[in-house]
């Protein structure tokens, strides 16, 4: 292979090279993966998460110092009875060596997908989120000047800050959850230049996230036993069994993929009732019933996509049963108390969705679903907004636009995003 990697497609099997492809071009139910031609991971001399870049699918870097921070537990661990609890934190805590400072792991996501677009595409980026995401999108865009196009809920709208000035970001709330800010993304990426980020299908989003298990695993010598994560899609649990098996195949720091740990956040359990039932497909009758109202009452916002990527090939529930995993329904009570006693411990505070995760390991450890003597990966995926509120200037993002759920991309409402897109020197073709 004389490129650094290819992409390739698991349904048919087909090599390709990468110009920002989402989709397979033969048309297959599967999500592309990258195949890089370090079969070793080779650690460079880069910022953040830049250092893990031979398995990332970006030829350059950013000049950002965000990246994951591995360390070994001892106050939950203690509290847990846990001896080998490796703790990768990504969010802002300086003491550590945190430096993400919008407080997520998005921002593991957001830095090789800004610049794959860069490398391998052309236009501006389109990001749909319940937050978090969006969030981070939104400082690299302030960091770096590139123009993105962001959906989001109107109440998440107050989510949407940035530690520099971010005049390139054109933020649009959709009165609805975060499925109708997706619908509504989505048809903005049919103007002509707009590019759609891709979610899962974005191998810069997967393989930026697996950078977790990567630095849990060098930190620890091994890759995990056992991995911890709450998920809203689920692209962070299928980056980490990716992210496994590149490791595994390295050959030097196990045989045996981590059993992948995943939570959800009562009342919205649409994957958890699924794989329970055993199905591959999510009924939405079933597995979401009354889906509006049990969003409005779940602690953890951004754990609640109606449409996950479940069943598709190397989706959510092939990384389960690839892993040998379990999911956990956690409650509201459950999260927080689980945020309390991290805090407590570990003296830093959690997104809230960091806080379901912990609450499924504490769950584990009580019902003997993980041995005390095992390896154990806690993804914490936010956290250090206390410190951040203390140590960074905050920039709120004003809406550019304020739209309705099912509202059309049409007429003066599609001029208005022409116009912004002309403003920042973006050809749109007729």
């Amino acid at each position: 292979m004389r490129e650094k990697y290819l992409l390739h497609c698991p349904g048919c099997g087909r090599p390709f090279p990468d110009r920002y492809t989402l989709d397979c071009p033969s048309g297959c139910n599967a999500l592309l993966r990258t195949i890089y031609r370090e079969p070793r991971l080779v650690l460079r001399d880069l910022p953040g998460v830049f250092r893990y870049s031979s398995w990332l699918p970006i030829e350059g870097h950013l000049r950002i110092d965000a990246g994951p921070v591995s360390y070994a537990s001892t106050g939950l661990a203690r509290e847990l009875g846990l001896s080998n609890l490796t703790i990768t934190f990504s969010g802002y805590w300086p003491e550590r060596g945190g430096r993400m400072e919008t407080c997520s792991f998005k921002e593991l996501e957001a830095q090789p997908t800004v610049l794959r677009l860069r490398e391998k595409g052309a236009g501006v980026l389109q990001i749909s989120s319940a937050g978090n995401t969006g969030r981070a999108f939104c400082q690299v865009s302030a960091l770096t000047g590139a123009p993105v196009v962001v959906v989001v809920p109107s109440s998440a709208a107050d989510r949407l800050w940035t530690t520099a000035p971010s005049p390139n970001v054109c933020l649009i709330t959709v009165d609805g959850d975060y499925s109708d800010s997706i619908a509504f993304g989505r048809d903005v990426c049919s103007i002509p230049g707009v590019v759609p980020e891709g979610g899962a299908k974005n191998v810069a989003r997967r393989d930026g996230m697996g950078t977790v298990v990567l630095d849990g695993t060098l930190f620890a010598g091994r890759l995990p036993d056992a991995y911890f994560q709450a998920v809203g899609s689920g692209t962070g649990g299928i980056a980490a069994w990716e992210a496994a098996d590149r490791l595994i195949a390295d050959g030097r720091f196990g045989t045996r993929l981590p059993a992948l740990h995943l939570s959800q956040n009562l009342p919205f359990v649409p994957m958890v009732r699924a794989w329970e039932a055993g199905r591959r497909e999510i009924v939405p009758e079933e597995d979401m019933p009354d889906a509006e109202a049990s969003i409005e009452r779940v602690f953890a916002g951004v754990l609640t996509n109606r449409h996950p990527p479940w069943g598709v090939r190397g989706g959510v529930y092939d990384a389960l049963a690839a892993s040998g995993g379990r999911m956990y329904a956690v409650s509201n009570d459950e999260a927080r108390s689980a945020a309390r006693l991290f805090e407590a411990t570990e003296e830093i505070d959690l997104d809230p969705a960091a806080a379901v995760a912990v609450a499924s390991l504490l769950r584990a450890a009580e019902e003997g679903f993980v041995e005390p003597g095992e390896h154990i990966l806690l993804n914490v995926t936010g956290g250090g907004y206390q410190r951040a509120a203390e140590d960074l200037d905050c920039y709120p993002i004003e809406p550019y636009l304020r739209v309705r759920a099912g509202e059309a991309v049409a007429g003066a409402l599609r001029d208005d995003i022409i116009s912004w897109l002309a403003e920042k020197g973006v050809a749109i073709r007729a």
